[in-house]
């Protein structure tokens, strides 16, 4: 549909006004700033932007959605948006990014279009942390809704696990506090769920008492990938949930932000986050540093607000299409299987693709539960390839390679944030356990009934109208 022929001016000067925020309209200064997000090969094409203020501001917009049948997604930064909106109204969080530390309870209060680093030095100024993921450019909101995979889950668990309330409008426009003892069914939906169930104005999170990790990267030339991969899949047989940690194979860029050893080089970077003791923490990595040769080492102990640098994921926008799935196993055989298809000896437009060690504290559920899925899974895998004009079909494939490569030990499953590209519903449903998945497809055909939402996953419905990320 195209909603900007239909909609008369006078109902788009009537919504203006009744908007603290902003309406911006196609064809003005400020509008392809407003739908431009984190990954720059998703182009959105809504029909109108709200860059909504507050709680009311959301419920304004969707009772004019609602009115005139218009879908609704929702955008804080777009690193999650995996396909284009191609009309409906797309809600910009990002004037609602308020932060409140409250250290009695140990917990922060996040706006809607807060970020990670708005959190992480308000909370370090407590000597506390949040369960961020691996970039503080990510917005706290859509992260959380779809799990949340934390430097530190093995040792804390899903983001979504420490969630203590929510505000959220449901498509009815009704604002409703959401606690697990209150209205405990969407607040377990919504807790790992991440689609279709409402418009998340604030958030409570947990915070944990950390300071400081030991903690940092371990670089591998190219002619020692894959004894570094090899060891890293051995060295995680039996670590201590105090350690968190991934092995990568990056093709990085001649940019000058690279530093020179690693600058236009295909390299193993093995990520390490552990919370405790860092000569605990030394003899850990130990086996690691001497795997193979180390052409860069950064590991040491880390004051959290540099929790960054464990990544040190791209902070611009860059154009990607991705695609992950969840592990039961990596026997030697998925290492090779991973090198055929992804090693330097591949010529691909591939950028990362990861291994992620599970287990530990994210395989248990929390007391209130919630529909964070793959719980069951030992590895997540993510494949992330460049989509250029050139490279966009060679990405997409070289992507599908690599998935297709490690199908042998995968449990079927994905997690929802690292899901990457949305096929049909049967795809889209793998991020969750069948009861699960049925359950909140229930939760949202009551909910939203006549489907106005299309956020994230988009559970149970193809959204040809509006489908974003966080």
């Amino acid at each position: 549909m195209t909603a900007t022929t239909t909609l008369r001016d006078d109902d788009l000067a009537t919504l203006e006004q009744e908007l603290s925020g902003r309406l911006v309209r196609p064809g003005t200064a400020d509008f392809d700033a407003q739908v431009t997000g984190f990954n720059a090969a998703v182009v959105h094409r809504p029909d109108l932007v709200v860059q909504v203020a507050d709680a009311e501001d959301v419920r304004t917009a969707l009772r004019f959605a609602a009115v005139h049948q218009l879908p609704v997604a929702v955008q804080a930064t777009g690193h999650g948006a995996v396909a284009p909106i191609e009309a409906g109204i797309l809600l910009r969080t990002d004037l609602m990014s308020e932060v409140r530390i409250d250290v009695e309870r140990g917990t922060a209060t996040v706006g809607a279009g807060a970020r990670w680093r708005d959190v992480i030095p308000a909370a370090a100024a407590h000597g506390l942390a949040p369960l961020n993921g691996s970039s503080s450019g990510v917005g706290v909101v859509g992260y959380t809704l779809g799990g949340g995979l934390p430097v530190m889950g093995r040792t804390f668990g899903f983001a979504a696990d420490r969630v203590r309330s929510l505000d959220v409008v449901t498509a009815d426009g009704e604002l409703h506090t959401v606690t697990p003892d209150r209205e405990p069914e969407l607040f377990w939906g919504l807790c790992g769920g991440q689609g279709n169930l409402g418009i998340v104005t604030s958030i409570v999170v947990e915070l944990v008492p950390v300071t400081a990790v030991y903690g940092g990267g371990l670089f591998f030339g190219a002619e020692h990938i894959a004894a570094a991969l090899h060891a890293y899949r051995a060295w995680c047989a039996d670590l201590p949930e105090a350690m968190s940690s991934s092995v990568a194979i990056l093709r990085l860029p001649p940019a000058p932000e690279i530093p020179e050893p690693l600058r236009g080089r295909t390299v193993a970077h093995v990520r390490i986050c552990h919370v405790g003791a860092p000569e605990d923490g030394e003899r850990l990595v130990a086996p690691l540093r001497s795997a193979a040769p180390v052409l860069a080492d950064t590991v040491g102990v880390l004051p959290y607000e540099r929790i960054d640098t464990v990544h040190q994921d791209p902070d611009h926008p860059v154009p990607v299409c991705q695609r992950g799935a969840l592990l039961a196993e990596l026997p030697e055989a998925a290492i090779d299987a991973l090198l055929a298809t992804a090693g330097p000896e591949v010529q691909a437009p591939l950028v990362v693709c990861e291994i992620r060690q599970l287990g530990g504290a994210f395989s248990r559920r929390p007391p209130q539960g919630n529909a964070v899925g793959g719980r069951d899974a030992a590895f997540s895998l993510v494949a992330i390839g460049l989509m250029t004009p050139d490279t966009a079909a060679p990405a997409t494939a070289a992507v599908d390679r690599v998935i297709a490569a490690l199908q042998p030990w995968s449990t079927g499953g994905t997690v929802v944030n690292l899901h990457g590209t949305l096929g049909d519903e049967a795809d889209r449903a793998r991020a969750w356990d069948p009861e699960t998945y049925e359950r909140l497809l229930e939760l949202s055909r009551r909910l939203d009934p006549s489907g106005l939402l299309r956020s994230g996953h988009a559970i149970g419905r193809i959204a040809t109208g509006a489908r974003t990320g966080s």
